[in-house]
């Protein structure tokens, strides 16, 4: 399976009491990583000089290929922790937007900005050129502008027809012009809360496995990542269940190393049932 995931890798600067380190980050990051447990993805990306070599030598390091416009510095986020799911995010530097897309054909694409990168113009090329694609919502309704992170309310109708939309209940708020009807699957989640499924429409609540983890970074990244590349080999709910069981063990292990066989045997204990949710008001509907 040809994958393609598009978006900034980023310079994260985490911040924990005293403590400060940097690494690599950006949705891209962590679905890429994800999706290469199952194929050899690409990442289509902007990052600057100030970009470690050694980052991308650890992506190459997973067989993953890294297509990288050229700009003059790379997206940048300040993470200020205040416990594991609790956290303050300020952007400090930006890099180009992701407007030229590789000719090569792909069977997954997946659509994961962190700052506005991604033009909604290029959602529209990327639905009519590629069969399947996923995205999240998070780097659409961010403003992309340094400083505090601020959400914005958009017009999210150019995400009709996207095959998997995965969102968390609070950032889908701001999203307009959009029916669970308007796309294939729609993923709602709400952190270590049970969340909301629409499956052409038709509502399912799911509950993920109770961790205790240091941190939930990547978690939406990975689950979306996972679930689209499950979803193209099983039903829904199985893939649902397999995409929270793999995001669990990655939480716990803060890697990928972990077997299909647990996968399995955890995703058999999580419980998918229809159900009869509300859809979240969004703005313009």
């Amino acid at each position: 399976m040809k994958c393609l995931v598009v978006g900034h890798l980023t310079r994260d600067v985490i911040i924990r009491g005293s403590k400060i380190e940097e690494r690599i980050g950006g949705g891209a990051y962590y679905s890429a990583l994800a999706l290469s447990r199952f194929c050899s993805p690409v990442i289509l990306t902007s990052v600057g000089r100030d970009f470690p070599e050694k980052w991308i030598e650890e992506l190459e390091g997973h067989s993953i290929e890294v297509i990288s416009i050229p700009s003059e510095e790379t997206t940048a986020y300040e993470l200020r922790y205040f416990d594991s799911n609790t956290r303050k995010l300020r952007l400090l530097s930006r890099a180009e937007d992701l407007e030229v897309f590789p000719e090569e054909k792909y069977e997954v694409v997946l659509l994961n900005p962190v700052a506005g990168e991604i033009p909604g113009a290029l959602v529209e090329r990327v639905k009519e050129r590629f069969p399947f694609v996923s995205a999240d919502v998070q780097g659409f309704i961010r403003e992309p502008r340094k400083g505090e992170v601020m959400l914005r309310e958009i017009d999210a109708s150019f995400l009709r027809g996207i095959n998997v939309l995965h969102s968390d209940r609070d950032e889908f708020s701001y999203l307009g012009m959009l029916n669970p009807t308007d796309v294939e699957v729609l993923l709602i989640s709400d952190g270590s809360n049970s969340g909301t499924a629409y499956y052409h429409g038709k509502s399912y609540s799911y509950r993920p496995v109770k961790l205790e983890v240091p941190e939930s970074t990547g978690a939406g990244d990975v689950f979306l990542a996972s679930f689209s590349y499950f979803y193209r080999k099983c039903p829904f709910i199985q893939a649902l269940k397999r995409a929270n069981a793999f995001t669990a063990l990655f939480l716990k292990y803060r890697h990928f190393e972990f077997s299909m066989g647990e996968v399995n045997d955890l995703a058999a204990g999580i419980l998918v049932e229809r159900s009869s949710a509300v859809f979240p008001q969004t703005h313009g509907l």
